[in-house]
């Protein structure tokens, strides 16, 4: 068969998403001949075996066959979607920014040019000026919708719609990816990874304004496409948003899925990648009152990273008030007070600053915390500043001011499906009803102990169950709720009993020596057990019992 029907072959393959048949395909067409389409063809399929490295190799080999070749149009598309790559996938801005001028330099003699939106689209996305950013958004849109580029309007009307989210325009950007998304799962796209961005924006969104309800619908409408091509979270920070919306949903056993996908696939994406799904991952330890664990995670991140939240959120609980403070302090002023991620960022750094017996600062923040809810149409910053002005009024004294600003706080997490929050919540309402108001401290104690054992929060269960005691109340003793192996786990489990080291798990499971490791530390983790030879022996014994099942 001849180069130009494997690469007949390969192409329909592709479009099909029969990954595997286009790269055989493609390959035997370049054993033929080193072609830049079949080059270019198989760049593709790596990126969608998510095998980002191999990707970005083959199509930096077509760029030069199609600038040998004389073709400016095409070599520029590579250009842009190496640096998308770069970016993206690899972390790497610098080599992004440097692919991207490659493009626009190759292509800027063309008339027209058939790249100019995609530049603007580009320039935009790594703008860092917010007003710029949209403006090279803006015409890229207006562009795409002239020259009738789908692929680049649904992705322009997509990064719109997460920017406008970002600065507090919730419903106009929301309502800008649900169009995006509405388009490219229909079906309107040129280009299979229009789905995946276009995803991961939405996904992005949800995580910012904790819609967990949008994430999980689109996630059903796209089941069609993921059966078809895989699943559409290509990347470790689309699995770190979507964990990031389950964390706060309170569905953590699905997040530490999502998160751990998210580290695996971020061990070759650089920096940006990996410490975001590390800062996650160690939020969601510090919900589950596992402080040291995610001390731990955030001591594998480089001192110059953002880690967010987190690390100020350690620094408090463990008694470090000044440096939370200071820590808060700086993000605060980073983000500017139009950005969304700022309102949880001033809630806790009011608590820093009575923490650290400054009052006069906390109130100073309370009231910047309560100017930017005004200005933002959704996500928590309504909740979080009522909180705040609760934190205060028990600061100075005012406990009548103080109860009905939790209950404003409660009706307004229990709203958002909060579960943590509204817990803890309940429970401070507990602690202020304690002396003159016994009965209700107990039924508010008792709910609150009951969510937090719902979701696993171990350090705040055990605060709200002393708390119940000394009321009196004869708090249940039961052992901690640990959250369900996986079906995976599960096998991980058995192969942990028959004493397999974890190479040996990973080759009999057909996975990689890390994502063994992590099965097997969440084992342990959910069994509490502290080696694998406690996990081995329990797996033993749930072997041997009657109702036990065989792993498949």
């Amino acid at each position: 068969m001849r180069s130009e029907e494997h690469l007949k072959q390969a192409s329909a393959a592709l479009r099909g998403g029969r990954w595997q048949d286009a790269r055989v395909a493609f390959e035997a067409s370049l054993a033929q001949q080193e072609t830049a389409e079949a080059l270019e063809g198989l760049a593709q399929v790596h990126w969608w075996l998510c095998d980002a490295r191999a990707s970005v190799g083959y199509r930096e080999r077509a760029w030069v066959l199609f600038r040998q070749g004389g073709d400016a149009a095409r070599a520029g598309r590579v250009a842009v979607d190496l640096s998308i790559s770069y970016l993206v996938n690899l972390g790497n801005d610098v080599a992004a920014r440097g692919w991207l001028a490659r493009a626009e330099r190759l292509t800027r003699r063309l008339d027209p040019n058939p790249l100019q939106g995609w530049l603007w689209l580009m320039q935009g996305y790594m703008s860092g000026d917010a007003e710029r950013a949209h403006a090279d958004t803006a015409r890229a849109l207006e562009l795409a919708q002239e020259t009738g580029d789908i692929d680049l309007e649904l992705l322009a009307l997509s990064d719109l719609g997460v920017a406008l989210v970002a600065h507090g325009r919730a419903e106009e950007g929301l309502a800008m990816l649900d169009e995006a998304m509405a388009g490219t799962l229909g079906g309107e796209y040129g280009r299979l990874d229009t789905v995946v961005f276009a995803m991961c924006n939405m996904l992005a969104a949800c995580h910012l304004v904790g819609d967990l309800d949008r994430a999980t619908q689109w996630c059903r409408v796209a089941e069609e496409f993921m059966s078809s091509y895989g699943c559409p979270f290509l990347y470790a920070r689309c699995r770190t948003h979507y964990g990031g919306v389950l964390v706060a949903k309170g569905r953590w056993e699905q997040a530490e899925e999502q998160l751990r996908a998210a580290l695996d696939m971020s061990e070759d994406a650089g920096p940006g990648p990996r410490v975001e799904a590390l800062a996650q991952l160690a939020d969601l330890r510090l919900r589950q009152g596992r402080l040291e664990e995610a001390e731990a995670l955030l001591a594998l991140v480089d001192d110059s990273s953002d880690v967010g939240l987190p690390a100020a959120a350690v620094r408090l609980a463990r008694g470090e008030a000044a440096i939370a403070a200071g820590l808060l302090e700086r993000r605060a002023r980073f983000l500017g007070d139009s950005h969304i991620e700022v309102a949880p960022t001033l809630a806790l750094l009011v608590e820093a600053h009575l923490a650290d017996g400054n009052l006069d600062a906390a109130t100073a923040v309370e009231s910047r915390l309560y100017a930017v809810a005004e200005e933002q149409e959704r996500g928590p910053a309504a909740a979080l500043a009522v909180l705040a002005s609760a934190h205060v009024a028990v600061a100075k004294g005012d406990r009548l001011d103080a109860c009905r600003q939790l209950e404003g706080a409660l009706e307004r997490f229990s709203r958002l499906d909060l579960p943590l929050e509204a817990a803890r919540v309940r429970l401070e309402m507990a602690r202020l009803l304690c002396d003159e108001h016994p009965d209700g401290a107990i039924a508010e104690a008792t709910g609150a102990l009951a969510g937090f054992e719902r979701l696993g929060a171990t350090a705040d269960a055990d605060a709200a169950a002393a708390l119940l005691r000394a009321l009196g109340v004869r708090v249940r003793s039961a052992p901690r709720n640990r959250p369900g192996l996986t079906k995976r786990e599960e096998e991980v489990l058995h192969l942990l009993g028959l004493g397999l080291s974890n190479p040996e798990i990973a080759a009999r499971l057909y996975i990689s020596r890390k994502t063994a490791s992590h099965h097997v530390s969440s084992v342990l983790t959910k069994l509490g057990a502290r080696n694998r030879t406690e996990a081995g022996a329990y797996a033993a014994r749930k072997a041997s019992r009657p109702d036990a099942r065989p792993s498949r």
